[in-house]
């Protein structure tokens, strides 16, 4: 959760703050903290990057208070001449994807630079995860030279003076000696080029996701103009932060203008594009999830209350909502803007005697064992990318339909999940011993008419660093505990190293695999140190136990 501070004078320029304006703050979805003499502070949630700055916070409230409701429009005003951002194939394994924006006619003071640097900081560390997946670039157009260039480097090869340094650095350097570049190297880490802007005359904008150039990447009260980059790994994130800072920019007054994006010699992508998203709705289904009976033109006037426009039962997202994904997404706005303080407490029209559903008992149980021989348990995603089912050597057969992110595949065991935060945490202090209780998911056919999606609940135990004779001392230790009685034999499975695998029998019937993971696969997941791991099919051993 950020902590937002607004200037109390800039905020009553457009809302006056009274009672009943302060407790329409926290009902809006954001907790006021305090309101002191010269700021407002509130609480801004991850999933609202949007609210991070005054102008768009404004915006949204505005629109909640029905003063000025819908979905607000922006002109966006086509590339001029050079308005061009060329994107070298170097790239693609650094820092693949950029997207661009030119904003005119802007009047900056210190208070306004102030404010953009921290919404800068802000989309860094919440939705850009500290700049791993977003980093944003602000330049004074005047000190640039259009078209501008977008390629990786050999770190040699890159000299420039990072912003507030006095001499130039190397890549390496400024990695080495610049306090940003020794913040953020590990973002870099292990990577033969640096990605860079640069413009026409050859002067280097910036290295992202590290720093600006001193000369052509500062900000200052002279500034009128300026051209915005925000590069990263998934182009429709890109997009939508994108989008997230030009709609402030305007909100200051100024003029959009777009950029012509060439990823190849012939078709360029154009950013910013401020289209909204449609999503089909039915009430019933918003009706029965929050236990109401609004109609349609209800319906109509509190989706625009959110900030949205609606039409011919479609809802019209604005582009710079980065967490709508589903029906449901608009569901919670809807109950934001209907009122929480307004849904009334029903008593179901049931009698029921509720218990814990025996198998969560059992899954606690197993959990307490594991906790008691000192493992840390984890709790992972269901959902997969293609890259760690091909780091994994796997492939998954239930694929999510127009997914919003990177996450596009359900996993079928539990290894693919476990090694990623093995490999994720290489750095820790070793050993690392964890397990997860967690669903998997296969494809169910017993024919025409019965089909779909099984889920299980599976366990597995990762060991690192260590050995087949370690793993199964935890097997033989686990089989006491439950007062199981399991077999091995020996087998091969992909991932695991020949002659020191074996899959886990209990009568005769296989319900897992245990042993030690092969190097390649190590390597896969950049993890250093041999590691073993069981996987259990807990759903077979349920019924016994």
């Amino acid at each position: 959760m950020a902590i937002v501070k607004f200037s109390k004078k800039e905020f009553e320029k457009h809302i006056r703050l009274t009672k009943q304006i302060e407790e329409k703050i926290s009902m809006f979805g954001t907790p006021l903290e305090s309101i002191s003499k010269d700021e407002v502070i509130i609480e801004v949630f991850p999933n609202r990057p949007d609210l991070l700055s005054l102008e768009g916070y404004i915006r949204s409230f505005l629109a909640f208070l029905g003063k000025k409701p819908g979905l607000k429009q922006y002109i966006l005003n086509k590339p001029l001449k050079n308005y061009e951002v060329r994107i070298h194939k170097s790239v693609s394994d650094v820092r693949p994807y950029t997207v661009c924006a030119i904003i005119k006619d802007l009047k900056f003071d210190d208070e306004k630079i102030k404010e953009v640097v921290d919404i800068q900081e802000k989309i860094h560390n919440t939705l850009g995860r500290n700049r791993k997946k977003i980093a944003i670039g602000i330049y004074p157009l005047e000190k640039i030279t259009l078209p501008i260039r977008y390629e990786a480097r050999k770190p040699q090869d890159i000299n420039f003076m990072p912003l507030e340094a006095t001499k130039e650095m190397t890549g390496i350097e400024i990695l080495q000696k610049h306090p940003a570049g020794r913040e953020y190297a590990y973002l870099l880490q292990g990577k033969k080029k640096f990605p860079i802007f640069i413009d026409a005359d050859n002067e280097i904008l910036s290295m992202p996701p590290i720093i600006n150039s001193h000369k052509t990447g500062k900000i200052t009260t002279q500034t009128k103009d300026i051209f915005i980059e925000c590069s990263g790994f998934n182009l429709d994130i890109l997009k939508k932060t994108l989008n997230i800072l030009i709609t402030m920019f305007a909100d200051m007054q100024g003029t959009i203008y777009q950029m012509k994006l060439f990823y190849n010699k012939k078709n360029p992508e154009i950013t910013p594009n401020l289209q909204p998203e449609k999503i089909k709705i039915n009430i019933n289904n918003i009706n029965k999830l929050l236990g109401l009976n609004i109609q349609e033109p209800e319906f109509k006037k509190l989706i625009e209350k959110m900030g949205y426009d609606y039409k011919n039962q479609n809802v019209l997202v604005p582009s710079w909502r980065t967490d709508i994904l589903h029906e449901v997404d608009i569901a919670e706005d809807i109950a934001i803007a209907y009122g929480y303080e307004n849904f009334k407490p029903e008593i179901p029209k049931i009698s029921t005697i509720g218990q814990e559903n025996r198998k969560e008992i059992l899954k606690r149980n197993i959990s307490q064992i594991l906790a008691g021989m000192n493992m840390l348990e984890v709790s992972t995603h269901h959902l997969l990318t293609k890259q760690d089912l091909k780091k994994a050597n796997q492939r998954s057969k239930i694929e999510v339909e127009k997914s919003k992110t990177d996450y596009n595949f359900l996993r079928q065991t539990l290894f693919p999940s476990i090694m990623k935060v093995l490999g994720d945490n290489i750095d820790s202090e070793y050993p690392q011993h964890i397990f997860e209780i967690g669903k998997v998911f296969q494809i169910n056919d017993k024919g025409k008419e019965e089909t779909g999606i099984k889920e299980s609940e599976h366990l597995i135990i990762a060991y690192g660093p260590s050995n087949f004779t370690e793993i199964k001392q935890i097997l033989e230790y686990f089989e006491k505990m439950l007062n199981l009685k399991f077999n091995i034999e020996e087998t091969a499975k992909q991932g695991f190293i020949d002659g020191r695998t074996a899959k886990i029998l209990i009568n005769k019937k296989e319900v897992g695999i245990l042993g030690e993971i092969h190097p390649t696969f190590l390597k896969n997941f950049h993890i250093k140190m041999p590691i073993s791991i069981l996987e259990i099919n807990l759903e077979k051993i349920f019924d016994l136990l």
